[in-house]
């Protein structure tokens, strides 16, 4: 899926082969706004239609235009992978929530400090390849980069 931007909006540009036609969505608004072209420039215009359609809406009924993202979301892990971030939290003396902002803004900006290959085990045997991060701990991460002083 790719996102277009218009007006500081964005919304997804899908291609659906099935019924041979290209569709989208506005994001992060409170309401469902959706848009269909039978061409990707027809599919962009048809973007900023709706945008636009939007933000006069919005102006007629007197309400904000954009749903304000909060910081705060769940997120469901394994348990293992749960205690194993508590337990890097704990030797970093930092929070889990900020372990988790760092790990998600490594990730998301492509930092080479947070890998998509590291492999967490709690009592468990060690993952073939991969050499072990324990920092005095019981309990072992295995990860196959580099444990980056930690």
């Amino acid at each position: 899926m790719d996102i277009m931007v218009y007006k500081n909006f964005e919304g997804t540009a899908e291609l659906d082969m099935q019924d041979r036609i290209c569709r989208g969505r506005v994001l992060f608004i409170n309401d469902l706004i959706t848009y269909e072209a039978d061409t990707i420039d027809e599919l962009e215009a048809e973007f900023h239609a709706a945008v636009d359609d939007y933000l006069e809406t919005c102006r007629t009924l007197d309400r904000k235009p954009h749903k304000p993202l909060k910081g705060v979301f769940n997120v469901r892990i394994s348990p293992a992978l749960h205690k194993a971030a508590v337990l890097r939290a704990a030797r970093e003396n930092i929070k889990l929530n900020e372990l988790v902002g760092k790990a998600i803004d490594a990730y998301v900006n492509g930092s080479p400090h947070v890998t998509t290959n590291t492999y967490y085990t709690i009592h468990g045997s060690k993952p073939s390849g991969l050499k072990p991060f324990t920092a005095g701990m019981q309990d072992s991460v295995w990860t196959t980069g580099s444990t980056h002083g930690h």
